[in-house]
C-alpha cells in the first residue's frame, strides 16, 4: 500500500469505529442518562432504539447514493453531519431531544457507513483488499467492545463533570479529524448515469421502519397489538417494494435494490451469515451488561473491565487470524465460527454454576475464547461477503450488508429481550440468582445462532473452494 492508501484507510476505519461505538456505547450509559435526565425507562429505551432505527433506515438507500454522487463526496456529508448530530445528542437539555437527536444522528450514520466498505471494495484489490476488510471487521469488533470499556471509563472518570454528554461530544474532534483527511480517499462512482428510485427509497424506508420499531420496543412494552399491526404492515410494504425493484428494472431502469445480486448463491448464504452474526453480538452485549449491573451490582467502570477479557480475545484472533487464514485457507475461519460456538456453550455452563457475583472471575476464560471465535469470524467476514459482488453494485452491495446487520441485531435483542424478561417473571424477584438464570436461558438463543454461524461458513467457504 502507498502512504495515501493507509491515510484512506485510516480516515475511513475512523468514520466505522465512531458509528459502531455510539450504537453500543449507550447500553453502558442508560443508567447515568436516566437519573440525570430523569427519564423512564420507555424514553431510555427509545435513547437506544432512535439511533437503531434511524441507522438501518436509509443504509440501502446510502449505500446508492454513493454510487450515482460519489462515494467520497457522501463520505465527506456523512460525517460532517453525523458529528453536527452528535453535538446535537451531546447539549441535549431534556430527554424528549435527545430521542430526536438520536434518530437524526443515526440516519447521518447510514449516509456515512456504506461509504466505508464501498470504497474499500472499490478501492482495493486482491492481498491489500483481504488486509484492508480484515482491519475493518476488527475495527467494528472493537467499537462494538469499546463502547462497553471505553465508555463505562469516560462516563466513571466524568472528565469536566460532563458525565454521560461525554460519549457523544468525543466525536466531534474525531469527525472534524476525518473530514479534514478525507481528501485522501479516491473518489469513485457508477459508471451509468440513472436517478434515483424514490419509489423504492420510500417503500423500503416504511418498511424498515416497521419492523424494527417493533422487534426493539416490543419486548419493552410486551408486545402492545400495535406493534403486530407494524410488523404486519412491514411484511405488506416489503413484499410491495420488491414487486416495485422488479418492475423498475423491466422499465430499463437501476433500481435501488437490484435483485441480480441475489443470483449469486454465496452472496445470498453470506447475507444470512452477517444476520446471524450480528443477532449475537448485539444480544449478547445487551444481556450480559444487565447481568452485570442489575444482577452482580457492578457499576459502568466495573462492567467495562468484566468485558475487557473478551476484547483482549477479539484483538489476538483479529492479529492472527490472516496468517492462519493464509496457512490454512478457508478452513481456518470455519474453525475460527467453531470456536466462536464453543464459547457460548461454555459461558452457558460455567455461568449457571455461579452463586454469587464473587465467581466472576471463572467468566474470563471464556471471555477470552468468545471474543477470540467473534474476531475470528468477524474479521474475515465483511471481504467473505463483498468479494462475491460486482464492483459496479458496490455501494448498494454495501447497504444492504449493513441493513442486515442493523436487522440482525434488532431480531437478537428482541428475542433475548423476549427470554430474559420471561426468566424474571418468573423468578419474581430481582436477584443476583433471578438474573443468573436470565442470562442462562437467553445465551441458549446464542447457542443455536452460532451453530447457524458455523454451519453457513462452512457451506459458503467450501463451495469457494
Amino acid at each position: 500500500m502507498t502512504r495515501r492508501d493507509y491515510l484512506a484507510l485510516s480516515v475511513l476505519l475512523l468514520a466505522g469505529f465512531v458509528t459502531i461505538f455510539d450504537l453500543f456505547v449507550v447500553n453502558i450509559a442508560i443508567t447515568n442518562i436516566q437519573t440525570h435526565l430523569q427519564a423512564s425507562l420507555f424514553q431510555i429505551t427509545l435513547v437506544i432504539v432512535a439511533y437503531e432505527i434511524g441507522f438501518g433506515l436509509l443504509l440501502i438507500t446510502g449505500g446508492r447514493l454513493g454510487d450515482l454522487f460519489g462515494r467520497r463526496r457522501l463520505f465527506q456529508l456523512g460525517i460532517l453531519a453525523f458529528t453536527f448530530t452528535s453535538l446535537l445528542c451531546g447539549f441535549a437539555p431534556i430527554i424528549n431531544f435527545l430521542i430526536i437527536a438520536r434518530f437524526l444522528q443515526g440516519i447521518t450514520a447510514a449516509l456515512l457507513f456504506p461509504q466505508v466498505y464501498a470504497c474499500i471494495r472499490v478501492n482495493f484489490e486482491g492481498e491489500k483488499s483481504r488486509r484492508a476488510f480484515g482491519l475493518l471487521g476488527m475495527t467494528l469488533g472493537l467499537a462494538a467492545i469499546a463502547g462497553q470499556i471505553l465508555g463505562g471509563w469516560m462516563i466513571s472518570a466524568n472528565i469536566w463533570e460532563l458525565q454521560w454528554r461525554s460519549i457523544f461530544l468525543i466525536n466531534a474532534p474525531v469527525g472534524v479529524l476525518a473530514l479534514v483527511f478525507s481528501g485522501y480517499i479516491y473518489e469513485s462512482k457508477a459508471q451509468e448515469k440513472t436517478e434515483l428510485d424514490w419509489g423504492g427509497v420510500m417503500l423500503s424506508s416504511i418498511g424498515i421502519f416497521a419492523l424494527l420499531l417493533p422487534l426493539l420496543i416490543g419486548p419493552v412494552l410486551n408486545w402492545p397489538a400495535w406493534c403486530w399491526g407494524l410488523l404486519l404492515l412491514a411484511l405488506v410494504t416489503l413484499s410491495q417494494f420488491v414487486r416495485h425493484e422488479m418492475r423498475y428494472v423491466h422499465q430499463g431502469k437501476t433500481p435501488l435494490f437490484n435483485f441480480d445480486l441475489l443470483k449469486n448463491r454465496q452472496f445470498r448464504l453470506g447475507c444470512l451469515l452477517v444476520l446471524c452474526v450480528y443477532t449475537t453480538a448485539s444480544s449478547f452485549f445487551l444481556v450480559f451488561a444487565l447481568f452485570l449491573q442489575s444482577g452482580a451490582g457492578l457499576t459502568s467502570a466495573e462492567t467495562g473491565f468484566v468485558f475487557a477479557p473478551a476484547s483482549i480475545g477479539f484483538v489476538l484472533s483479529s492479529l492472527s487470524a490472516p496468517y492462519w487464514i493464509k496457512r490454512f485457507g478457508n478452513r481456518a475461519i470455519v474453525t475460527g465460527a467453531l470456536c466462536y460456538f464453543v464459547s457460548f456453550i461454555a459461558l452457558v455452563i460455567t455461568v449457571a454454576k455461579l452463586q454469587s457475583g464473587s465467581g466472576l472471575l471463572l467468566l474470563v476464560p471464556v471471555l477470552v475464547g468468545l471474543g477470540y471465535g467473534q474476531g475470528f469470524v468477524m474479521t474475515p467476514l465483511l471481504n467473505v461477503v463483498l468479494t462475491f459482488v460486482n464492483i459496479r453494485f458496490a455501494g448498494m452491495a454495501a447497504g444492504i450488508v449493513s441493513t442486515l446487520q442493523q436487522i440482525g441485531a434488532g431480531f437478537g435483542v428482541a428475542i433475548v429481550s423476549i427470554l430474559v424478561q420471561w426468566k424474571l417473571a418468573i423468578a419474581q424477584a430481582s436477584s443476583f440468582i433471578s438474573y443468573r438464570d436470565a442470562l442462562v436461558s437467553s445465551m441458549l438463543y446464542n447457542v443455536l445462532a452460532t451453530f447457524m454461524v458455523f454451519y453457513l461458513l462452512k457451506i459458503m467457504l467450501n463451495n469457494k473452494e
